[in-house]
């Protein structure tokens, strides 16, 4: 079993206007070294397989069809082993 962790966050070249507004409320509450704010997604799967590479490919079709826009989000993900699995822990 694998825990795969996915990250979804809009392209460079797409205007943020959230992540802006928290910057602006960060400098106002007196955070003046934060430079940028860029909000995105983040995503927790539990895959039932022992294949890697096919989770893999799993991964990144879900990531594009139904987990980012593809048009103006970008996605990575870090797949690992499930430790609780592992250990029997439900």
């Amino acid at each position: 079993m694998f825990r795969v962790k996915v990250f979804v966050s809009l392209k460079a070249d797409v205007m943020d206007p959230q992540g802006q507004t928290i910057g602006n409320a960060l400098h106002t509450l007196g955070f003046n070294d934060v430079r940028e704010v860029k909000v995105g997604k983040y995503f927790v799967l539990l895959i039932d397989s022992n294949d890697k590479k096919k989770v893999e490919e799993e991964v990144i079709k879900i990531s594009k069809d139904l987990l980012s826009n593809p048009v103006i989000e970008d996605f990575t993900y870090v797949i690992e082993p499930d430790s609780k699995s592992d250990k029997g822990a439900n």
